[in-house]
């Protein structure tokens, strides 16, 4: 069985440094400095928000993703009721 994740890529470094971050539920990628950062700050209150709820990423439903996802500030397409 899979467990879910927030992945996070980040295509506009140009330092030559490889960017990773592991944590509880997500995985970051790449990304200038302030690009990762933003994305280590957007993954760590979605977690936040999660454990709040007491819940899992793996036990929240799809309205409850993008409910925290707009919460937090995450872009979110406009056609999300489309989407898988």
């Amino acid at each position: 069985m899979f467990k879910k994740i927030l992945l996070g890529l980040g295509l506009d470094s140009k330092d030559g440094h490889a960017r990773i971050t592991k944590g509880e539920n997500f995985r970051l990628y790449g990304g200038s400095e302030k690009t990762h950062g933003v994305m280590q700050e957007k993954a760590v209150k979605f977690n936040e928000h999660l454990d709040k709820r007491g819940k899992t990423l793996d036990g929240i439903t799809k309205e409850e993703f993008y409910d925290i996802a707009v919460k937090i500030g995450l872009k979110i397409p406009e056609d999300k009721d489309k989407q898988p």
